[in-house]
C-alpha cells in the first residue's frame, strides 16, 4: 500500500498490519533499537518505522544505509512522539542496495548543489515539494479548461513561424555543419536542408492556437516552447512551459476576466490538494505564503492603463533604479512597486505602447498603443501576457511591413482574417513563473525537472 493510503485511512489501520515499500530517508540506531523513516513518493510525509533487537536480524537492519529501497511489513501502532503513528516493524526486505556515497544524506543541502545532482534531487524534501506541486497545478489547467468547453490543441514544436518576431529561436537543421550549402550570394542554402526551408523550435503556439480558436471558439495549448535568449537570470530558461488559450468573439476586457479566473482557480486546487507541501514552503521558502495566496482568491485584480501605471510610479516619489517612461517597458522593481506598494493586489496593465508589443496585437483607436494586457502579482512581477489580436486583414498586412515582417510563410496566418475572421483575444502563461509564484521558490531553474540554460544541457 501507499503512504498517502496509510495518512488517509490511519483509523481503518490502526493495530493491523500493513505493507510498505519504499526508499530510507533516514535511520537513526541506538543500542537496542532503531528509527527508519520511509517514503515512497506518494505522499510529502514519511513513516517512522521502529525496530528493536527482539528481531532476529536486528544487527543486520542497523547496517541498512540512508537511500536503500526497501519492503516494510509491521504493524501500525500510535506514536509516542509528534508523528500521527508509526510502524512497529516485524519484517523488512532490500529491495535495491544503496552506495555509501549517496549524496542526499539527511542534512541542508543548497539549490545550486541539487541542481548539480538533477536526476537525485526529486528525492530532496525541496524538490519532493515543488514537483508535486507542478503535477497537480498541471492538472488543474486542464480541468480548468476542459470542464468550461475548450479544446486542448497540440500544436507543432517545430516550426518556420517566429510567432514574437523577436528571432531567439533555437534553429533545427540536418545539413552537414562541416560542409554547410551556400548560395551564389555566400548565404545558406536551406533548400538543401530537411524541411527546405529554415527551421526552428517553437517560442509559441499562439499563431497556430489561433488558427483553432477560428473552428473551435475556445481552444488552449499546454506545451513547451523554446527560447534562445543568452540569459542567466533566475527567470530565464531555454526551455520552458506555456499555457496559450485563444478566445474568438472575445475583446481584452472579457479575456482579463478568463485569466484572473484561471489564476484563482488553480492555486485555489494547490492550497486544497497540498497542504502540506505549501506549509513546508512557509516554514522553509517564503514566510508569508499562505497568505499572499489567500490574498490573491479574495482580492479582484485592479486593471489600470500603462499610462497611468506610469504616472503612478513617477508620482511615487520612490527612488528607482531605472526611471519609469511612458514609452517604455516596466521593470521588475516598478512592478514590485504596483503590486505590493500601491495596490497590495494583483494588477492588470493594459494599453501599452505599440513600439514595444508583438505585430499581432490589434492597435487602439489613438495609434500610439494596443489592446495589450500583463497581469503582474505580489512576489513574482509579470505572470501573463494576453493581447486581442488584429483581426483587420490590411491594418495587420500593414504593421508587419512597418516593422519589416516578411509575409513569406505567414500568408495562412493573414488569411485568417480573409476567411471569417472575427474579435479574438489569447494570454500566454509561463508555468514555470506560475510555479515560482505558488511556492515561492526564486529560482526557475528549481521549479522544472532538467533546466536547460546556456551552457548547461545535462541529464
Amino acid at each position: 500500500m501507499d503512504v498517502k493510503e496509510l495518512y488517509e485511512k490511519k483509523d481503518d489501520y490502526m493495530g493491523k498490519e500493513v505493507t510498505l515499500q519504499g526508499w530510507i530517508k533516514n535511520h537513526r540506531k541506538q543500542k537496542e533499537f532503531g528509527f527508519l523513516d520511509i517514503s515512497d513518493g506518494t505522499d510529502f510525509r514519511n513513516v517512522q518505522i521502529v525496530y528493536d533487537n527482539e528481531l532476529e536480524n536486528f544487527e543486520k537492519i542497523t547496517k541498512y544505509a540512508i537511500g536503500c529501497a526497501v519492503t516494510i511489513i509491521g504493524k501500525m501502532i500510535p506514536s509516542n512522539g509528534k508523528q500521527d503513528f508509526e510502524i512497529k516493524l516485524t519484517e523488512i526486505k532490500k529491495e535495491g542496495d544503496c552506495d555509501k556515497d549517496y549524496p542526499l544524506q539527511p542534512k541542508r543541502h543548497s539549490n545550486e548543489f541539487l541542481r548539480e545532482i538533477a536526476y537525485l534531487r526529486p528525492r530532496a524534501n525541496l524538490l519532493r515539494a515543488v514537483f508535486r506541486i507542478r503535477s497537480v497545478a498541471a492538472h488543474a489547467i486542464h480541468t480548468y479548461f476542459q470542464d468550461r468547453g475548450y479544446v486542448y490543441v497540440n500544436t507543432p514544436l517545430l516550426t518556420a513561424n517566429d510567432g514574437e518576431g523577436a528571432g531567439e529561436m533555437f534553429k533545427v537543421t540536418t545539413l552537414d555543419l562541416k560542409n554547410i550549402p551556400k548560395n551564389e550570394d555566400g548565404s545558406i542554402n536551406y533548400k538543401k536542408d530537411f524541411f527546405g526551408k529554415k527551421v526552428g523550435l517553437t517560442v509559441t503556439g499562439q499563431l497556430e492556437g489561433e488558427a483553432f480558436a477560428m473552428a473551435f471558439k475556445k481552444i488552449y495549448t499546454f506545451g513547451p516552447a523554446f527560447r534562445a535568449e543568452n540569459s542567466n537570470t533566475k527567470t530565464h530558461v531555454s526551455e520552458l512551459w506555456m499555457v496559450e488559450p485563444e478566445i474568438a468573439f472575445c475583446n481584452l476586457e472579457e479575456l482579463m476576466d478568463i485569466e484572473e479566473d484561471m489564476l484563482k482557480y488553480i492555486v485555489k486546487t494547490v492550497l486544497e490538494k497540498c497542504p502540506n507541501e505549501i506549509e513546508f514552503f512557509e516554514n522553509y521558502v517564503e514566510h508569508g505564503l499562505k497568505e499572499k495566496l489567500q490574498t490573491l482568491l479574495e482580492k479582484k485584480a485592479v486593471r489600470i492603463t500603462h499610462e497611468n501605471a506610469i504616472k503612478i510610479l513617477k508620482e511615487s516619489n520612490k527612488n528607482f533604479e531605472y526611471e519609469p517612461e511612458y514609452n517604455e517597458d516596466l521593470a521588475k522593481e516598478h512592478e514590485k512597486y504596483l503590486t505590493e506598494e500601491h495596490f497590495h493586489s494583483p494588477v492588470f496593465v493594459t494599453d501599452w505602447p505599440k513600439d514595444i508589443k508583438a505585430f499581432y496585437m490589434k492597435e487602439n483607436e489613438d495609434g500610439k498603443t494596443v489592446a495589450a494586457v500583463d497581469l503582474l502579482v505580489p512576489g513574482s512581477g509579470e505572470l501573463m501576457g494576453g493581447s486581442q489580436r488584429e483581426e483587420n486583414y490590411e491594418k495587420l498586412a500593414k504593421r508587419m511591413k512597418n516593422l519589416g515582417i516578411s509575409e513569406e510563410g505567414l500568408e495562412w496566418y493573414l488569411n485568417l482574417r480573409k476567411y471569417g475572421g472575427c474579435i479574438h483575444s489569447g494570454f500566454g502563461m509561463g508555468f514555470e513563473r506560475l510555479l515560482m509564484y505558488i511556492t515561492g521558490i526564486s529560482n526557475i531553474r528549481d521549479v522544472i525537472p532538467f533546466p536547460r540554460t546556456p551552457n548547461n544541457c545535462d541529464f
